[in-house]
C-alpha cells in the first residue's frame, strides 16, 4: 500500500530501521499506553493525516501510535539532515506509512514532498516548523508568488493545477493541526493576527510536558552529543556560547556546564539574560562573545544570530553550529563572504572556512540541527512525553471538531497532568495527594493563616 506514495532512499535499510524503532519503543511507555488504547477504540478511524517531522525512530513510534488509532498517515521530512533512512524504509514495509524523506534531500525534492503531503489530501497536519501550514495558508490565498519559483517549484507545479477558487477552498477538508516547535508556534500565532489561519492549530510546543523536557533536557543533551560526535572535542575547559536562554538554551547550557564548559549565554531579553546571569552564566554581547569563546550555538529560532561581523571577531578554529530550527541562524552567506577557500567534510559533517585574515571556522552539519545532522537527536525516554502530548492532543481536536475556532489553542491541562503522572509511574515514582480537608483550605477565603 505505502510504496504507491513513498519514496525514501533505500528500501533494504528496513531491517535495521525495525530494530532501532523497536529499541527506542522500550524507553517510550507512555506512547506505548497510547497506543494499546488507540488501537482498542480507533478514535481516528477514517481520517487521513500528513506529518511534517524529523523522520527519526522517536516519530516512528508516534506515527505507529496515530495509525493504531484507526489513521492512514504520510510522513515528510521537516528538515533535510534529520531523517534516518533505515527508519524511512521501515515504517514503509512494515508498518504501513507512507513515507516521502530521503536524508540529505536538496530542497526541490523537499518540496515536491510537502506537495506529495498536501496532495494526500489530510484532515489532519501536524508539523514541526509549520511548513505544512505555511504552504496551505499561501496557496489558499493565491499566493504562488511568494514562492522561490527555484526552490519550491513542485509546489508551485501541484497549486497551478487548480484555479484560484479552487484553491481556496483546497483546505476546508483539514479539521486542525498540531506544532511542536517554538519556530512553529511564533510563525502560527503570526498568522493568527493576521487573520489568515483558516483552522484551529494545537501549540503542542507551548505544553510543559514538551518544552519543560523536550526542549531543556532533550535538547540540552542531544546538541552536546552531536557537537562531540561531529569534532570528538573535550567539553571540559571550552568557552561555549549559548545564543539565546529559552528552554532549549538552558538546557545545552547545563549539560555544557555539566561537562566542564565556561559557558557564555548571550540574550536580547533583559529578563532572560537576568536569569541567565543569576544561574550563574557569563552574559555579553555575540561581539563581545565572539572574541573569546570556542565554541558558539544558536537556539533561538531567529535569523542571523551570528553574522559576518562576529565570524571576522572569532579566534582560529572556533566551531560554529545551530540547534535551534532553520540553518538561517548562522549567516553563512555572511561567512562565505569573508572566505578565501571552503573544504567540505575535512571530518564528517564539518565543513572549514579559511578566513580572509587566515583563521580557520569550523561548521557542522551545514549549520543544520546539529543534534539530528550529527547525531541521532532527542532520546526516546524524553520524546516519550512530547509525542504522547502530541498524540493527545490529536486524540483531542478530532473529538473537538468544529468546536475549535481558526486560532492557536493550548493543550488542555488533563492532558499534560495524564502524561506527567504517566510518565512518573513508568519510573516508579509516586506522589501525594491533597486530602480534602487541604483542598478546601486552599480554595477558600474564609479560613485565616
Amino acid at each position: 500500500m505505502a510504496s504507491v506514495t513513498s519514496d525514501i532512499a533505500n528500501p533494504s535499510l528496513a531491517d535495521g530501521g525495525k530494530k532501532r524503532i523497536l529499541w527506542a519503543d522500550q524507553d517510550m511507555p507512555v506512547l506505548t499506553r497510547v497506543r494499546e488504547r488507540f488501537a482498542k477504540e480507533k478514535p481516528l478511524s477514517g481520517l487521513k493525516m500528513a506529518a511534517c517531522l524529523h523522520v527519526t525512530a522517536e516519530t516512528a513510534n508516534l506515527v505507529r501510535t496515530l495509525a493504531a488509532g484507526g489513521a492512514e498517515v504520510m510522513l515528510i521530512a521537516s528538515n533535510p539532515l534529520s531523517t534516518q533512512d533505515d527508519v524511512a524504509a521501515s515504517l514503509v514495509r512494515d508498518f504501513g506509512i507512507h513515507v516521502c524523506a530521503i536524508h540529505g534531500e536538496d530542497s526541490p525534492t523537499y518540496f515536491r514532498h510537502v506537495a506529495a503531503a498536501l496532495d494526500f489530501q489530510p484532515n489532519v497536519t501536524m508539523d514541526d516548523g509549520a511548513d505544512l501550514v505555511s504552504a496551505m495558508v499561501f496557496i489558499a490565498l493565491n499566493k504562488l508568488d511568494q514562492f522561490d519559483p527555484e526552490k519550491q517549484k513542485p509546489l508551485i507545479d501541484w497549486a497551478s493545477r487548480y484555479t484560484p477558487d479552487q484553491r481556496k477552498r483546497l483546505f476546508d477538508g483539514i479539521i486542525g493541526s498540531m506544532e511542536e516547535t517554538t519556530t512553529g508556534v511564533i510563525r502560527l500565532r503570526a498568522m493568527e493576527k493576521d487573520g489568515v489561519l483558516q483552522f484551529p492549530v494545537i501549540a503542542v510546543n507551548d505544553a510543559d510536558t514538551k518544552h519543560m523536557f523536550d526542549n531543556r533536557y532533550g535538547t540540552g543533551q542531544s546538541t552536546i552529543d552531536g557537537i562531540i560526535r561531529a569534532t570528538n572535542m573535550l567539553i571540559a575547559g571550552k568557552k561555549i556560547v549559548v545564543a539565546g536562554y529559552g528552554w532549549c538554551g538552558k538546557g545545552v547550557a547545563s549539560r555544557a556546564r555539566g561537562l566542564g564548559a565556561q559557558v557564555i549565554v548571550t540574550e536580547i531579553n533583559p529578563i532572560a539574560a537576568l536569569e541567565a546571569a543569576m544561574d550563574g552564566f557569563a552574559v555579553m554581547s555575540m561581539m563581545e562573545a565572539a572574541k573569546v569563546a570556542d565554541v558558539f550555538i544558536t537556539v533561538t529560532g531567529n535569523k542571523h544570530i551570528v553574522r559576518k561581523e562576529h565570524f571576522v571577531a572569532m579566534k582560529d578554529g572556533a566551531v560554529i553550529c545551530n540547534s535551534g530550527h532553520f540553518d538561517i541562524e548562522l549567516d553563512l552567506v555572511g561567512l562565505r563572504e569573508e572566505t578565501v577557500s571552503e573544504t567540505k567534510g575535512v571530518r564528517q559533517n564539518v565543513d572549514e572556512f579559511r578566513l580572509k585574515s587566515g583563521h580557520r571556522i569550523y561548521l557542522l552539519g551545514e549549520g543544520r540541527l546539529v543534534n539530528l545532522a550529527t547525531a541521532e537527536g532527542h532520546p526516546p525516554s524524553v520524546m516519550d512525553m512530547s509525542f504522547a502530548t502530541q498524540a493527545l492532543a490529536t486524540e483531542f481536536c478530532i473529538r473537538n471538531r468544529g468546536k475549535l475556532s481558526a486560532a492557536v489553542h493550548t493543550v488542555p491541562v488533563e492532558i499534560e497532568e495524564y502524561v506527567a503522572a504517566e510518565k512518573l509511574a513508568s519510573m516508579g515514582i509516586y506522589i501525594d495527594t491533597l486530602s480534602a480537608d487541604q483542598t478546601n483550605y486552599l480554595n477558600s477565603w474564609q479560613h485565616g493563616t
